[in-house]
């Protein structure tokens, strides 16, 4: 969810009061380090709204140079782009929230039925990037918000994770082969709202949007479940949304979006030792506020981006509808002196 919209609780006079604008932070954690993008996406067909949200990066397999970014807006559909951010492809969906990419398969958390949860699939074209529907697998009761793939082998079954709006967890496997359905395997309930969503192996990591980032390790029907990265204020600022994991020089990152204060935290995998913050500051491209989803994936991309990208949502990308922001991971690399 995007702060602004808790904020829209608080008073009119202590909003005016506090003398800024309602996307500026109202608690602000330990410094960041500042990175600047490299590049952005054209802004989302849906304007005048939150309705960027979550993005997913596609590595063909054939040409591991080659990258598209997949990314919903969550009031109309999936939009395709190509790294220098260039829309072109789009599939309507209607109310698509996070996506998720395995092979050429394309998934998303599809709000469409507020009552019974989906799972909306698509198939991606490697040679035109037109995303093509599979359909929609049920998924059992609530409102389908947060979604993630576990990276598996080419051909192995797809292992999905379904966050419930209430917090409720379901993974299981996503079955592609003529209708999409979806299996649950084990089933934990987080206590308050939750989203964003990372696998680390069997190992999946949820951000508990008030409270911070939970461990969950599959024990039978259910998870061991470890609060392992608590909202301090300090490296963490809530709202704890977008989850994504990078590895650097032999060693995994996990990274979380502090919307609270327009910053990124980083910690070791699996320790979860902290190793600082980031903020994406004013350049070329705009800085980034308000982030809600994010990406990272490492790799040759070519001249702009020789070591891996970084890709968050731009929650404030005024005057333009939101989008999303391209960073050089070496540039996060070597001002986080990993």
């Amino acid at each position: 969810m995007n702060r602004i919209s808790k904020l829209l609780a608080v008073s009119a006079l202590a909003i005016a009061g506090a003398g800024c604008a309602a996307s500026e932070p109202v608690i602000t954690g330990l410094p960041p380090v500042q990175v600047t993008a490299t590049g952005e996406t054209a802004p989302v067909g849906t304007g005048k709204a939150d309705a960027a949200d979550d993005p997913a990066i596609w590595v063909d397999p054939a040409n591991p140079n080659r990258a598209l970014i997949i990314a919903t807006d969550k009031k109309a559909g999936v939009h395709v782009y190509d790294l220098s951010g260039k829309d072109i492809a789009f599939i309507k969906g209607g109310l698509v929230n996070n996506v998720d990419v395995a092979g050429n398969i394309v998934a998303a958390s599809d709000r469409n039925d507020g009552i019974n949860a989906h799972i909306a699939v698509f198939r991606l074209d490697p040679a035109t990037a037109a995303l093509t529907p599979l359909g929609r697998a049920p998924a059992g009761t609530g409102e389908a918000y947060g979604f993630c793939l576990k990276k598996t082998a080419a051909g192995a079954p797809l292992t999905a994770a379904l966050i419930i709006k209430d917090g409720t967890v379901r993974v299981g496997t996503l079955t592609v082969d003529g209708t999409p359905s979806f299996t649950t395997q084990w089933e934990y309930k987080i206590p308050t709202q939750s989203e964003g969503c990372v696998f680390d192996g069997d190992t999946l990591y949820v951000g508990e949007e008030d409270a911070g980032i939970w461990q969950l390790v599959p024990d039978g029907r259910t998870a061991t479940a470890r609060l392992v990265a608590p909202v301090d204020n300090q490296r963490l600022v809530a709202d704890v949304e977008g989850l994504a994991t990078i590895d650097h020089k032999g060693q995994r990152y996990l990274l979380a979006s502090s919307q609270g204060d327009n910053a990124y935290a980083v910690f070791k995998l699996p320790s979860m030792d902290y190793v600082g913050r980031f903020a994406v500051a004013a350049g070329t491209f705009g800085a980034t506020s308000e982030t809600d989803g994010i990406e990272a994936v490492a790799g040759n991309f070519g001249p702009a981006f020789p070591d891996g990208i970084f890709l968050a949502q731009d929650g404030d990308n005024a005057p333009n509808a939101q989008n999303f922001k391209l960073v050089r991971w070496d540039q996060i690399a070597v001002a986080l002196g990993l």
